[in-house]
């Protein structure tokens, strides 16, 4: 039985359901499953603010009470803000990763992690910076698993680790999960995967994360890691055919060539041996060196580039080709479309949690949108979503009340 089509699935309401509610109970009069319906339809019905969210509410009232009762209506603009800025935003992911672990349970083959900042959400006035998140995004399935913010004072390199956790489905991010949002399960969505992430992510702290979630990691090479950096460009630069395994990728478009050799060594004993000083650091589970080298002919000039990486996986040269392109759907496939397609670089939410809990809201409506099996765009799904209950109704899979 295909997985979306599955009865025994929990309807997303259901998980809405799980998520705990800030307000006190004798004080609701609209309850949050049914706020967070409202939310969900209407961005995936391209409505990108408050204000618009309940016009089409408003005008599609008797579709959202197909689902919920809605029994005194909905909320206005002013109230929905302050409720969204009031959720905990890590139960709110946390009923996210829930939910996308039970209806898509595969463990994805490749998975990118990268962040991305909401440009217009800093608050001048009270100093805050702009919300840092950092998102898994499965690169095959496009598909988008999970997501952790940086904190105030910090950066990607405490956030990643957090988001591994997540995935993971370790003791600790279940300890935190409330009721029904504990039910993360063991092994989560990292078991078997290859991770990749860029260079900002280049530490044995990191790379042990990946490995204790069960993963394979693929991690960029640059010159945060001067010492490393030098000695993978050095060993690059002087190595034998014998020593390592190629291949050679040509694109030819529009007037332009692209010749990428992916090299890959898993002779690394000059790398992994005794360390040379106290405190060197080391990567877990070391197991292969790989450098991808770009060529671009254009008709005036012409540009190479080399970028070099490591792995705890023992990758074959094209295996590494494919997952090193393969990463950057998640600047063409996620962060991209978040910020064209839902306009997350113009929305001006700064207080509370606003911004952070409409990016995960962003994210179920993206995941939600791109399951669809048409060939519409994802925007014209957006809008057919919009003006058709049907079409929306489809893309929801939620069983009538």
């Amino acid at each position: 039985m295909d997985v979306l089509t599955d009865p025994h699935r929990r309807s997303l309401l259901d998980h809405f359901s799980a998520v705990p509610d800030p307000r006190q109970a004798w004080r609701v009069a609209h309850p949050l499953p049914e706020v967070l319906l409202l939310v969900v339809c209407g961005t995936i019905a391209a409505s990108d603010d408050y204000d618009a969210i309940v016009d089409w509410g408003e005008a599609h009232l008797s579709f959202l009470r197909r689902f919920s009762a809605f029994h005194f209506g909905l909320p206005c603009a002013d109230w929905l803000r302050t409720l969204m800025n009031r959720i905990d935003p890590d139960l709110f992911s946390a009923c996210f990763l829930s939910w996308v672990r039970e209806w898509w349970p595969e463990v994805p083959d490749l998975i990118a992690l990268d962040g991305k900042t909401a440009r217009r959400s800093y608050d001048r006035k009270a100093g805050r910076k702009a919300l840092h998140l950092v998102s898994a995004f499965a690169t095959n399935e496009r598909l988008v698993l999970g997501q952790e913010a940086c904190a105030e004072k910090s950066n990607e390199t405490t956030a990643i680790p957090a988001l591994l956790a997540r995935l993971a489905g370790s003791r600790g991010w279940r300890a935190r999960a409330a009721g029904g949002l504990a039910r993360l399960a063991a092994g989560g969505h990292l078991k078997g995967a290859l991770v990749s992430i860029d260079a900002v992510a280049c530490n044995p702290d990191i790379a042990q994360a990946v490995v204790d979630g069960g993963a394979e990691y693929l991690l960029a090479v640059k010159a945060n890691q001067p010492t490393l950096h030098d000695e993978v460009v050095a060993f690059f630069d002087t190595a034998q055919a014998e020593d390592v395994e190629a291949v050679v990728e040509v694109d030819k478009d529009h007037g332009r060539i692209e010749t990428r050799r992916c090299v890959v060594s898993r002779q690394i004993d000059w790398l992994t041996g005794e360390r040379r000083f106290p405190g060197e650091s080391r990567f877990a589970k070391l197991t292969a060196v790989a450098m991808v080298e770009a060529r671009i002919e254009l008709r005036d000039r012409c540009t190479v580039e080399r970028r070099f990486y490591i792995s705890s996986a023992p990758l074959s040269a094209a295996r590494c080709a494919q997952a090193v392109r393969a990463h950057w759907r998640i600047e063409t496939s996620l962060h991209w479309v978040l910020d064209v397609l839902f306009g997350e670089d113009h929305s001006r939410l700064r207080k509370g949690h606003g911004a952070q809990n409409m990016a995960i809201v962003r994210h179920f409506a993206l995941n939600l949108v791109r399951q669809a099996s048409d060939q519409r765009s994802l925007k014209r799904r957006r809008k057919c979503a919009g003006w058709d209950t049907q079409y929306l109704a489809q893309l929801l899979r939620l069983p009538p009340r």
